[in-house]
Order: C-alpha cells, then sequence, then structure tokens
C-alpha cells in the first residue's frame, strides 16, 4: 500500500516547507481554491467516506453540511490536538514529523466551510508538537499560503495554535471550546451543536489533526478513490498506534477495515517472547476489552462496534497472558477518576467509586457482591452525563469483569492474583 499519511515520516527536514513543497505539498490547496467550489469540496468528502478520526468517527462531510446556509457570524474552524487517549499517539507523528499536511488540510477546510480563522488547540504536553507546527505555519505565512489573498483568490486565513493545561476532558470537542474561550474545560449541553453555536456563539467546525490531514489526498485523487483505500463506509487509511506486548510497537498506517489479527501478527510481530496473547484494547483506553478469541475483527468503526467495541483512536493496547486484568482495570479506572472533570454527578461519583472498589479488589480485600456493583455503577453513568466521558469509561469498566470473571473471583476468594503466582512478573 501507498503511504498516504506517513509517506514523508521518515525523510530528511520532513517538517520543513521545502521538503513538503518538492513531494508535492499545497498543490491540492491550489487546486481547491483556483478551481473548485465550496460546494464542491463538501460533496467530494462525503463520497470519500472520510469519518471523524477522533474517535467519534462521524461522517466529517455530513458535519460541514450542519453548518447554517444564511451565517450572519463568522464560521471558525477547530482542530483538536488534544490527543490524551492513553495508548494514542498518531497526531502527535503527524504535528511533529509533517505538520505541512496538517496545514495544507486546514487551507482546503477553511475554504470548503467558509472560514477565515482557525484555532489549533493542541495538548498541553506536547510542546515540540507545537513548536514544529508553529515553525509550519511560520513558513506557510511565509510562503503565502496563510494570510491574505492566498494564491491570488481573494480567500484569506489566519491560522492560531492555542496551548491547553493538560485535562483529558478537553479533547471533548465542546469543553475544548469552553477552554479556547478562557473558561473551565465543562463540556456543553447539545443541542445546539458546534455547527450552529460553538466557538464564541458562532458556527464551527471541529476535526481532528488526522481527519483534517487527509484532506490533500482527497483533492488530489478524489473522493471515490479515496473511499475505495479502505472499506464500505469506511474511506482512507488510518493511522494506528500499537503499543504493549508485541515485537513490533509502533505506528502503522493500513487501510480502513484491516483485520486486527494482521496488525498484531504481520505489522506487529507477534506478542512479544513467544507468550499467548490475553486481550487487545482496539480504540484507546475507553474501547471495552477483547478477548484473544475474539480479535478476528476488521478494524473500522462498524464491525468493531458489532463486536461490542469501538475503534475509537486507533489506539491498539495489546496485553499477553502475563496481565493481570483486574490491575489493568485499576489502572484504567484511577485515570477515569483522576480526570472526570466533576460536572455530571454520576460521572464524578460513578468513575471515584468505582476506582475505590476494583483497588480493594486487587489489594485482596474485595467481597463477591462487589462485581455486581461494579457492573451496576457502570450501567448507571452509560447514557446519563452531558458528554461521552461517562460512556467512555463505562465500556471498560462493563467489560474486564465479565470477560475475566474468573480472575476477579480468583482475587476475591484467594486475596491474591494468579496471575502473579503463575509467571515472573515483571512491570514493563
Amino acid at each position: 500500500m501507498e503511504p498516504i499519511l506517513s509517506k514523508r515520516f521518515n525523510m530528511k527536514d520532513s517538517h520543513r516547507i521545502e521538503t513538503y513543497l518538492a513531494t508535492g505539498g499545497y498543490r491540492s490547496a491550489e487546486k481547491a481554491l483556483k478551481t473548485m467550489k465550496p460546494e464542491a469540496i463538501v460533496e467530494e468528502v462525503k463520497i470519500s467516506n472520510l469519518r471523524g478520526f477522533g474517535g467519534a468517527g462521524f461522517s466529517t462531510g455530513m458535519k460541514w453540511s450542519f453548518l447554517p446556509k444564511e451565517r450572519k457570524k463568522p464560521v471558525y474552524l477547530v482542530v483538536n490536538a488534544d490527543e490524551g487517549e492513553p495508548g494514542t499517539f498518531k497526531d502527535r507523528y503527524l504535528m511533529e514529523r509533517d505538520p505541512h499536511l496538517l496545514v495544507e488540510g486546514i487551507l482546503i477546510t477553511s475554504f470548503a466551510i467558509g472560514s477565515h480563522k482557525a484555532y489549533v488547540y493542541i495538548r498541553g504536553e506536547y510542546v515540540k508538537s507545537y513548536q514544529t507546527l508553529q515553525g509550519a505555519v511560520d513558513e506557510a505565512y511565509a510562503k503565502g499560503y496563510l494570510g491574505k489573498n492566498i494564491f491570488g483568490t481573494g480567500f484569506n486565513l489566519d491560522v492560531i495554535l492555542h496551548m491547553g493545561a493538560g485535562a483529558y476532558i478537553c479533547g471533548e470537542e465542546t469543553g475544548l471550546l469552553e477552554s479556547l474561550e478562557g473558561k473551565k474545560g465543562f463540556p456543553r449541553l447539545k443541542p445546539p451543536f458546534p455547527a450552529i453555536i460553538g466557538l464564541f456563539g458562532c458556527p464551527t467546525i471541529i476535526n481532528n489533526v488526522e481527519t483534517l490531514s487527509c484532506l490533500p489526498t482527497i483533492i488530489e485523487r478524489g473522493g471515490k478513490a479515496f473511499a475505495d483505500l479502505g472499506c464500505e463506509k469506511n474511506g482512507g487509511t488510518h493511522l494506528f498506534s500499537l503499543s504493549g506486548h508485541v515485537e513490533r510497537p509502533g505506528l502503522y498506517e493500513l487501510p480502513m477495515g484491516t483485520p486486527l489479527r494482521e496488525l498484531i501478527d504481520q505489522h506487529g510481530g507477534g506478542i512479544r517472547g513467544g507468550k499467548q496473547l490475553k486481550a487487545v484494547v482496539p480504540g484507546g483506553m475507553s474501547a471495552a476489552v477483547l478477548k484473544a478469541d475474539e480479535i478476528d475483527v476488521s478494524l473500522d468503526y462498524d464491525s468493531l462496534k458489532k463486536a461490542g467495541t469501538m475503534l475509537g483512536s486507533a489506539g491498539v493496547i495489546v496485553m499477553d497472558e502475563t496481565t493481570c486484568m483486574v490491575e489493568a482495570l485499576m489502572v484504567t479506572a484511577r485515570f477515569f477518576a483522576h480526570e472526570s472533570c466533576g460536572q455530571c454527578s454520576p460521572c464524578r461519583e460513578g468513575t471515584g467509586w468505582y476506582y475505590k472498589v476494583v483497588q480493594r479488589l486487587y489489594e485482596g480485600k474485595g467481597r463477591m457482591q462487589d462485581l455486581e456493583t461494579l457492573i451496576n455503577i457502570s450501567a448507571n453513568m452509560a447514557g446519563n452525563t452531558i458528554c461521552a466521558f461517562a460512556d467512555g469509561a463505562a465500556m471498560p469498566f462493563s467489560s474486564y469483569p465479565v470477560k475475566f470473571k474468573d480472575e476477579f473471583e480468583y482475587h476475591i476468594r484467594e486475596g491474591k492474583c494468579n496471575v502473579k503466582e503463575s509467571y515472573a512478573y515483571a512491570r514493563d
């Protein structure tokens, strides 16, 4: 497969505009601005079956179509670069290895939706990403690809970078908007959706870094060609962050619909040290866990949803037979309890309560009724809060104790871990 998103990653000075221009950079933007109407771009994106790579998987072209036709206020584009999902590192590579691909995607998208100002909200810990992307933005201004009268078309665009303060909840699009406005990152009630009332009360489109980085290819090759790279209703390629107990962890660009087993065994080199696979989290920590006999599934939004989990941000975390699933759930629960913004009581109380119960189980002080309590907590969190944070937390919360029930019961019954008894346990 010819790389689309990662083709410049290993080139010398891949972050510089000279390298980008030498490999066809900004030609798609020039084509879009000079020869295409905004409506035609939106239509190509719909045909491409490009879905939001931030985790929601919603049709990108459809999202753009939600903007009001009659506009009395300016339209803003907001780029979600607040990559905080554990197990996910794809956007960081795009911003550090090929930042101009994102800048060109921002330019094409802004023209398509009629925006003249774009904000990039970057995770606070991504200092190198911020510096590299700011350098690319500065280079684009110097070359005339940003600013006034771009390509002599009369179209103007300014791009502003904004660093967050390390809050996971600001990866949720409306929490991001609140933070960008200088307020606490509490998610907003929807409706109204950001396309109607978003940043500063104006129509706003919010897209992920990887999503926008696909736009130059869609304009260059056409929506149908991009769609054909993937599978049904899931166009293009995707960057999969593979980590955990595999021989070759890393970032892999593969067509949408690639089998999960292929990613682990062929691209990842199989399970490290010849051990047996135990579990896989296919879409970042928020996704429900899959057992070893459940990995014959395609890596696309629809297939994984049918399997009871989700593609999410495509952070694939592999766990081998030496993994204590009670400890894995405890680490997951600790993260969600810490990162809950506290606005909604089912999430605020549920995540904290859940963590305390799992911690008690892990320490060998659990009771059998705790398993039912854990299921009840997760059931009462999902669907009962303003944003999807609680829903995401509920997926691992409800799957680990069910799929690995025997292991949880052993912790309760014996007051210790049977996995650690069976293996020379090493924390990696």
